[in-house]
């Protein structure tokens, strides 16, 4: 799974800090996430679309091997 959690976080102009606190969760889980070293859970992906305002499908990507 991709996501452009990056590029989203830049246009709010806000830090990984600053993310972790607003859908309380560490730091260290919005840096993972960005580095794809971890796939969120439905909640999670969840609030993350509510905050930036957009559809879960809008920040992440499933890849798929045909």
């Amino acid at each position: 799974m991709t996501n452009n959690l990056k590029v989203l976080r830049a246009i709010k102009n806000i830090s990984q800090e600053e993310l972790s606190n607003k859908i309380e969760v560490s730091r260290q889980t919005i840096n993972a996430m960005e580095k794809g070293k971890y796939v969120p859970s439905t909640v999670l992906a969840l609030k993350l679309a509510r905050f930036f305002e957009i559809s879960v499908e809008e920040i992440f990507t499933l890849e798929t091997t045909d």
